[in-house]
């Protein structure tokens, strides 16, 4: 099962887990504890009946059993119901025995032996007579004069008041219980929501963060969550100081280096051209490989800060008109939705396409295409979300191993001048530090296409 990630939705499948095996337990509970009152409520009803029918029934001056008993419930006058009251005698054989009215001429079964009576010589047990009628009977012997003569009194009630009573109250109850339950549910959800609204708010004011790449968290946040928001603003203040204290610190690096570097350079062109070229082509790889470790540095610093972000649409543009200028010969063609961003420095997705455009508007013959999408998913499980840049010519294109050749460092293709040697490599080293991917691939109609893959996302 996949784990629940979402807090609101964590704490109201809990309650509403809770709630629910809550209330059938409850209905459960009451429902058999009502039962349990209902049958209690039925012996009592018939134990009043067998005392109203023994005091009515006596023994006349013939031996005969005489009396007419005179019950309450109108069901006992009533035929077929089943609620009767037979009265045996024990004393003689042959002596009649008195029968409600209900019972008409039929028999009551009887338990026989296979069940006792209790200590109160009394004993209760279950039949049916024959309309079908399910009954609980009650049974006891009594002594009816002075000279032992005894009957035996029996007294039924029809089971299915209990059930109908019992159903009836269940059905309620659980109507009840339903309303309550869906009542509670619904109360849980917005005391839980309205619980949760600070961090709602939260995340939006670090949505805004993210979206503007200034401030603060700011606004009026619960107790439990002050420390949390204190804590979010110390950090980026600290990411803040950080980043701008690496920018110092490269800068510092590249311009301490630029004057060495310029001296080789200088002195290199003083000298003879053989002697002179090899150190020309080693300070320049010198100098990219100064230059790619100085951007992995800058970009470590602050690749993973929320501050970080750039207007992808603006920035194209501005690139391809400055590639119009250059190459008036060449339509350039843009492809770009205004709501993407770049989670990159401005700088760093500047000098990655401005090189696949410097590259493709020297090779292509008439059309450099450009195009920015946004990737439903490309690493697997990866957090993050990412956009595609792709840079396509109709120039002559590469072969797969000039394209393996391209890559590497410091590498140039034949005197054509196709390829883009170290310019190819420090743009892999820019995407790789931003966790993206570069890559170049032909295309079936002739040209050449440059993938790039670098965090970023839809606002």
């Amino acid at each position: 099962m996949k784990r629940i990630r979402s807090l609101t939705s964590r704490s109201l499948a809990l309650t509403t887990f809770w709630c629910v095996v809550a209330l059938v337990v409850i209905a459960f509970v009451i429902s058999a504890l009502y039962k349990q009152a209902a049958e209690r409520g039925f012996r009592q009803l018939l134990q009043a009946e067998m005392y109203n029918v023994i005091n009515s029934v006596s023994i006349d001056h013939k031996g005969e059993l005489a009396g007419s008993p005179q019950l309450g419930d109108l069901r006992y006058q009533q035929p077929s119901t089943g609620w009767y009251w037979v009265v045996d005698p024990l004393y003689a054989e042959g002596s009649h025995s008195l029968t409600s009215p209900s019972l008409g001429g039929s028999n009551l079964p009887m338990a026989g032996d296979a069940v006792p009576y209790d200590g109160n010589f009394r004993r209760s047990y279950v039949v049916h007579d024959d309309k079908g009628n399910n009954l609980t009977v009650l049974e006891t012997t009594v002594v009816l004069d002075d000279d032992g003569r005894t009957a035996r009194f029996r007294v039924t009630g029809n089971r299915k008041a209990v059930d109908e009573d019992v159903r009836w109250f269940s059905r309620r109850l659980y109507l009840a219980l339903a309303l309550f339950g869906i009542a509670s549910i619904l109360v849980n959800a917005l005391a839980i929501l309205w619980a949760l609204k600070p961090l709602d708010e939260t995340q939006r004011a670090l949505s805004e963060i993210s979206a503007t790449g200034d401030g603060n968290l700011a606004g009026a946040f619960p107790a439990e969550i002050q420390p949390l928001v204190d804590e979010i603003n110390a950090l980026l203040s600290n990411n803040r100081a950080i980043v701008e204290r690496a920018r110092m610190q490269v800068g510092n690096l590249a311009h301490s280096l630029k004057t060495p570097i310029a001296v080789l350079v200088n002195e290199a062109q003083a000298m003879d051209e053989k002697h002179g070229k090899l150190i020309t082509s080693q300070v320049g790889v010198m100098q990219a490989q100064v230059t790619a470790y100085l951007n992995r540095a800058r970009i470590a610093a602050q690749s993973e800060s929320v501050l970080t972000r750039c207007d992808l649409l603006p920035t194209l543009e501005r690139l391809r008109r400055v590639m119009r200028r250059l190459n008036p010969d060449l339509e350039f063609a843009l492809s770009c939705d205004a709501n993407l961003v770049a989670m990159t420095e401005q700088q760093d997705l500047e000098e990655i396409i401005g090189n696949l455009l410097e590259n493709a508007g020297r090779f292509a013959a008439r059309q450099v295409s450009i195009a920015a999408v946004e990737l439903a998913e490309w690493q697997e499980g990866h957090d993050k979300s990412w956009i595609e840049i792709s840079v396509e010519d109709d120039g002559p294109g590469l072969t797969p191993d000039q394209i393996k050749r391209a890559m590497k460092r410091g590498q140039r293709l034949d005197e054509n001048g196709l390829g883009a040697g170290l310019g190819l490599s420090i743009i892999d080293d820019i995407v790789n530090a931003y966790g993206g991917s570069f890559e170049l691939s032909g295309l079936a109609e002739g040209g050449l296409r440059a993938r790039v893959v670098l965090p970023g996302k839809r606002i």
